[in-house]
């Protein structure tokens, strides 16, 4: 058996430690690119959102070196994330490949079905060594998370720019590398004192940023916006991230524990009901932004991503209700880099005018 698993973001590292770990043979697919994104939309759906072609992309450059076998994860509700699975084994087989799909469904208050995938897929694998490959992955998770959060602190602040992007891109190589919990902690630390000591200015704003999760975590699919932001001088808080939306969705809704200051406290009032993916999430963490006096939000949508459409339609009276400008770009393969800079040099230049001359309503900036 040879394992692979589709990209978004640096999920890879995580991935890759947990896999090997437990003994499996993993095949990684190559760095998201053009040409996964050329092949992921040539079979795909043509209404099919963007996160499905960049994986369906992921798996047909995989098997192109090799694999056998694709783990995901699964999903329910409205969000056709939990259909992703079913579409590209028809699209894989209709194109002759016959390899095996292994979907860990979420486990909401029930844990039958995940431990029948999982005893399917780690046959012969020991609960040890099972052990042992989630403590890594796990301290994995939470190191890169630390460490681009520890970037998005320092790009508007560094001196020369592009200096925090060279030195994420060896901090994250190194931690790939690590083999022991022990390393991968001191890397962290020396890695976030590194990026940190790079700040020689302040930035010029604040903005949060909020959307569904794979177009927010996934540089390649946003364009690198990030880091866009950063060397304009803005510093990024991005709002979702890896470690975080597994301790939440995969310990706490199965404890059923509902977390001080939830996406459906803060978004009542705005909307008062889940409507899949993180329609909810996106328009809480708007509200929340406002209420921490961020200079302004960018949200980032799939384009025909229903629950984001959801979200998109609130977000203009959230903005003009909390005070907060809000910027929607949505993403989809035909997506120009000159448009999107264009939009964001635009949208930063009127909120550094605006912060300058201390005006009020700043709400009334809300840009789809």
């Amino acid at each position: 058996m040879k394992v692979t698993f589709p990209h978004m973001g640096t999920i890879a590292i995580p991935m890759k430690a947990f896999l090997q770990e437990a003994g499996l043979e993993v095949i990684p697919p190559p760095p998201t690119s053009k040409r996964t994104l050329t092949l992921g939309s040539r079979h795909a759906p043509e209404f099919a959102c963007l996160p499905l072609k960049i994986n369906l992309g992921n798996y047909l450059e995989a098997l192109e070196r090799g694999a056998d076998t694709i783990i995901m994860a699964g999903g329910v509700g409205p969000c056709r994330f939990g259909y992703y699975g079913e579409v590209q084994r028809e699209i894989l087989r209709s194109l002759g490949y016959e390899c095996r799909f292994l979907i860990f469904e979420p486990p909401g208050g029930d844990l039958g079905s995940l431990m029948a995938t999982c005893r399917e897929f780690f046959t012969g694998v020991t609960p040890r060594a099972l052990i042992r490959a989630g403590r890594i992955a796990w301290a994995k998770f939470q190191a890169v998370d630390k460490l681009w959060q520890a970037s998005l602190w320092a790009r508007p602040r560094e001196g020369t720019p592009g200096s925090t992007t060279g030195l994420l891109r060896e901090l994250l190589a190194k931690l790939d590398r690590a083999s022991s919990i022990a390393t991968v902690r001191q890397q962290v630390q020396e890695g976030t004192s590194q990026l940190r000591a790079l700040a020689s200015g302040e930035p010029r704003l604040s903005l949060a940023l909020v959307g569904e999760i794979y177009v927010v975590l996934d540089p390649f699919t946003n364009q690198e916006l990030e880091e866009r932001l950063g060397l304009m001088g803005v510093e990024v808080h991005r709002t979702i991230y890896l470690s975080e939306w597994i301790r939440r969705h995969l310990v706490l809704d199965f404890l059923r524990i509902q977390p001080k200051g939830s996406a459906p406290a803060l978004a009542r009032g705005y909307l008062n009901h889940k409507v899949g993916g993180h329609g909810l999430e996106t328009v809480a963490n708007t509200v929340l932004a406002a209420r921490r006096n961020f200079d302004g939000v960018v949200h980032l949508a799939p384009f025909t991503c229903m629950p984001e459409i959801v979200a998109a339609s609130i977000l203009p009276t959230v903005s003009s209700q909390e005070n907060i400008p809000v910027l929607t770009v949505v993403l989809d393969e035909h997506t120009g880099e000159a448009g999107l800079v264009t939009r964001l040099e635009a949208f930063v230049d009127m909120l550094v005018r605006q912060k300058r001359q201390g005006r009020q309503n700043r709400g009334l900036l809300s840009w789809a």
